[in-house]
């Protein structure tokens, strides 16, 4: 089985504060799910349409182990936190 990445890309952040307490929610959920974390933080540098903001890489065993944590009710609590943030999730299925 072909493991998943879970990628968001940051597009704006109102309040950067957030982060703080969107992390301390989210990241027992996403690692409940057998999620870990490759990077998170600011890019080192951009090409072409990329900005500047924070992007965040993680890995899970499946594809369903990603989707599982992503829909999970205790997601969503810590998606709320984010409040106004623009951000680009994508899960993407690994290469065999």
């Amino acid at each position: 089985m072909a493991k998943a990445y879970w990628i968001t890309f940051y597009h704006s952040i109102a309040n950067p504060a957030v982060l703080q307490d969107y992390v301390k929610l989210a990241t027992p959920v996403v690692q409940s799910h057998g999620g870990r974390f490759i990077t998170r933080g600011l890019p080192v540098k951009v090409y072409e349409a990329g900005i500047n903001e924070r992007s965040v890489v993680v890995e899970f065993d499946s594809v369903q182990d990603a989707v599982a944590a992503y829909e999970s009710p205790e997601y969503a609590k810590a998606k709320k936190v984010l409040g106004d943030v623009k951000r680009d999730v994508r899960i993407i299925e690994g290469v065999s």
